[in-house]
């Protein structure tokens, strides 16, 4: 199983709420996290079934900037 991890704006439980239709749908419920804690309120995704570009269209369609950690 592949990671992908993505630095977010993604800050607080009412983000997440917003985000979480979107990231279920794209990845499953079960395969995404976000560290709110993290100075770079970092996604980590855990399914090798998605592209980083999946991800990101994702979050930028539930109105969150994204952009992918090396």
């Amino acid at each position: 199983m592949s990671m992908l991890r993505f630095k977010t704006t993604i800050n607080c439980g009412g983000c997440i709420k917003a985000v979480t239709p979107a990231l279920n749908k794209e990845v499953g419920a079960e395969n995404w996290q976000v560290d709110t804690a993290s100075p770079d309120k970092v996604l980590t995704i855990t399914s090798g079934r998605v592209s980083a570009a999946q991800v990101l269209a994702a979050v930028e369609q539930a109105g969150f900037q994204i952009t992918p950690l090396s």
